[in-house]
């Protein structure tokens, strides 16, 4: 029987998130991806609190899609290290690493966020 490609994606994440956890100092980053936005959020998974979040504005349309993940890596990661964080942890939340995924962390890494 067939799987659906929705669930082929939660089963990776699944096995992503089995061993990968975010702290107070060093958060998880989750992508996740919309066919029109792409969301990120820094999560601290021992307190379940969202860090800091960016998502793609829908009055900026302006670029390709990579071209705003990319954007919305930049921002995320200037809030980030206003409030204090400078590493994190990057969930890609069973989404292969390219496209929006990789720009988004170039982007997040060009603001100055390390994992």
């Amino acid at each position: 029987m067939k799987t659906s490609k929705k669930l082929r994606r939660k089963k990776r994440h699944t096995r992503i998130r089995s061993h990968l956890s975010g702290t107070a100092k060093c958060p998880r980053l989750v992508v996740f991806k919309s066919l029109k936005k792409n969301y990120a959020q820094l999560i601290d998974d021992e307190k379940g609190v969202v860090i800091a979040a960016a998502c793609d504005s829908t009055k900026d349309k302006s670029g390709t899609k990579s071209e705003r993940a990319k954007k919305v890596g930049v921002e995320l990661a200037k809030k980030a290290v206003e409030k204090g964080v400078s590493a994190c942890v990057f969930d890609r939340n069973g989404y292969k690493y390219h496209g929006r995924v990789q720009a988004l962390a170039t982007g997040a890494r060009e603001g100055g966020l390390k994992f």
